[in-house]
């Protein structure tokens, strides 16, 4: 590689069983005192809220709480959340939950020190400002979100879900700790174990794609061909959950730095438009993505073939690339990933919508990271191959 690059990641990740009891330390090192706690009702009801409200009330703090968030992050979640960080005069954010909750404290950082709509910052590089302090809770290993430079908000007006990137809304201190993801349904472990697997393979085979990158997603992807039917069979496997969100923080700091590719651009439009969630629109898409672009790097796809267990020695390269598709496929299938006609039902009305879906993926940028070359008339076929 022959060009500068540059890796960022929070100022502190706590990582592995037992993490979350090494938060308030760390935020005792913050000097706030008023966070704005933000994640949800299903994280309410399973107690972990009251847990993280527990050690932050320890740590000195006074805590608010916004718990309305639900589903996919929109601007309404946006404005909701910064109305209680003012009401309750809040000087930093920790969020609790899955990419939602994470996503939506990111974007009331923003709004808090830079003002307007949150709609004046999608693209890149438009924060002007640092946000406060921000302390980001994972409970699900596929997102990322943690670690990352990047949050995802839906413009309900346009039906539109926005890409926003800054280095000033990664978070300060990150939080990976495996226990809180010993509930999550096999469904969910399925889209989001897969979400990291998509985070993965996408920042190894980009066209941005960058020596530390290349080791974490990896390594990533092999955790994730390891661990995954174990986590969906068993949620109680904690070996499998500590390996699946070792997986998911490695695939997050590499796609920080390296980016994704046309996977995730054509999955935001879906989300946006079908309101499907994140990570099982990445799911539906991964193994037609692979089939489409593993001929523009067979080198790189061959190692990823070797990642997830293949026997590829003495095979020539492009034979070697095809066993990762063939993996990948089986992947998916193991875990029961549907095809998207299942999940929008109403054919027609999906293909009503495929030019301005096929639109919206390009406009993200994320398509142009695609080593192989991609225009919005093959989207279209993309999509209804998926379908």
């Amino acid at each position: 590689m022959m060009r500068a690059v540059e890796f960022r990641m929070p100022q502190v990740l706590l990582q592995g069983p037992g993490s979350l009891a090494l938060m308030g330390k760390e935020v005792k090192r913050l000097g706030k005192k008023k966070p704005l706690l933000v994640t949800d009702e299903i994280m309410e009801k399973a107690g972990y809220a009251d847990q993280v409200k527990a050690i932050l009330v320890e740590a000195g703090c006074e805590v608010a709480v916004y718990n309305g968030v639900g589903g996919e992050p929109g601007d309404k979640h946006v404005e909701a959340g910064l109305a209680e960080y003012k009401k309750n005069d809040c000087d930093f954010l920790v969020a609790l939950g899955g990419g939602s909750p994470i996503d939506t404290a990111k974007a009331i950082g923003i709004l808090e020190t830079n003002g307007g709509k949150i709609t004046d910052y999608m693209g890149a590089d438009k924060v002007a400002k640092p946000i406060p302090p921000l302390v980001c809770i994972a409970t699900t290993s596929g997102t990322g979100s943690e670690v990352t430079k990047f949050t995802i908000i839906a413009d309900t007006a346009k039906d539109v879900k926005m890409l926003i990137a800054s280095p000033f809304i990664i978070p300060t201190v990150a939080v990976a700790d495996p226990a809180l993801t010993l509930s999550v349904p096999p469904s969910v472990t399925a889209a989001t174990g897969l979400d990291a697997f998509c985070h993965a393979i996408e920042a190894f085979v980009t066209k941005k794609e960058q020596p530390m990158c290349d080791v974490l997603a990896l390594n990533a992807v092999r955790l994730v061909s390891e661990n995954l039917r174990k986590a969906w069979c068993n949620g109680d496997d904690l070996e499998a959950r500590a390996n699946m969100m070792l997986a998911s923080t490695q695939a997050g700091m590499a796609f920080n730095n390296a980016s994704v590719t046309l996977i995730h651009g054509m999955s935001r439009p879906i989300g946006a438009v079908f309101h499907v969630p994140h990570g099982i629109s990445n799911a539906v898409l991964l193994p037609v993505w692979a089939e489409y672009t593993y001929i523009a790097k067979p080198e790189k796809f061959a190692r990823v073939a070797e990642a997830m267990g293949e026997l590829v020695a003495g095979l020539p390269v492009l034979e070697a690339a095809h066993k990762a598709v063939d993996a990948i496929v089986k992947l998916c299938r193991d875990v029961e990933i549907p095809p998207i006609r299942e999940l929008i039902k109403d054919k027609e009305e999906f293909e009503k919508r495929l030019e301005k879906m096929a639109h919206d993926a390009v406009a993200s940028g994320s398509p142009g990271n695609n080593p192989r070359f991609v225009t919005e008339a093959r989207i279209v076929e993309l999509y209804k191959k998926a379908y």
